[in-house]
């Protein structure tokens, strides 16, 4: 397995109802072999709340980030480029 990481950043803004949230789905190789999916949400300018998810391989993590971005998308967020923070 390639050690690679991947990361998505989707936001969601709506000044007219004060919304202005993240959403990140990253993943990240973990010290076993094995890959992490990490799910953070929150309001933007915050951290947020935090979610791991192990899988074996790689393809079984990217098929769960693709079902997670695929949902946020359903739900009005838009993507934007990952830089490391969450504002």
């Amino acid at each position: 397995m390639t050690q690679e990481q991947s990361s998505l950043l989707l936001a969601r803004r709506d000044p007219s109802q004060n919304v202005a949230r993240f959403y990140r789905i990253e993943i990240t190789p973990d010290l076993f072999g094995g890959v992490v999916l990490i799910r953070n949400w929150g309001r933007i300018g915050h951290h947020g709340q935090e979610r791991r998810h192990w899988f074996a391989d790689l393809p079984d993590a990217q098929r769960e980030q693709q079902l997670w971005l695929r949902r946020k998308l359903r739900r009005g967020y838009g993507t934007q480029e990952a830089d490391g923070g969450n504002d």
